[in-house]
């Protein structure tokens, strides 16, 4: 049965296409603040309730002061960043890898952080309507200092 409904901007992915990543191409998400329920939040949903997240008096004898962020939570939030960028909306297809993640230094709460991401590598897949894109990514603070690094290989459609 034929439809009257015609395609428009709305109905087509925003998100970037394998063809769209060149080597060397630096994209920037968005910011946004940390804060003390984002850390109790996942203390809750991971069930990880070590005192370096959540017990004020305890953190004041760390070298911290206060209670720090997660790093899977800064993780977590980095790849919701990504994705309110728009670079995966409607184009990602599957994230493959995780390699070299490191936390370099913690996050507190009323951090800013966002999102660096240098693309490194890509590569044609077999699957002529897919490719895979490698991107070194650094995830920074207000100050611009580098609070976690990693680097991330993911699946993206090919144009159509």
């Amino acid at each position: 049965m034929p439809t009257n409904h015609k395609e428009t901007d709305m109905d087509q992915p925003r998100g970037m296409y394998f063809e769209d990543f060149e080597i060397g191409k630096v994209l920037v998400t968005p910011a946004r603040t940390i804060t003390s329920t984002d850390i109790v939040n996942f203390a809750c949903l991971s069930g990880d309730f070590n005192e370096v997240h959540t017990n004020c008096e305890y953190c004041k004898s760390t070298q911290f002061g206060e209670p720090i962020a997660h790093g899977p939570l800064i993780y977590a939030i980095a790849g919701g960043l990504t994705y309110a960028s728009g670079i995966n909306d409607g184009t990602l297809l599957a994230l493959l890898e995780i390699t070299n993640w490191r936390i370099v230094t913690p996050v507190k709460h009323g951090d800013t952080i966002r999102v660096y991401a240098t693309v490194t590598a890509t590569r044609a897949s077999s699957k002529p309507d897919r490719g895979s894109v490698t991107l070194q990514r650094s995830i920074r603070n207000q100050n611009d200092v580098e609070v976690q690094q990693m680097t991330a290989t993911l699946l993206y459609r090919r144009r159509p």
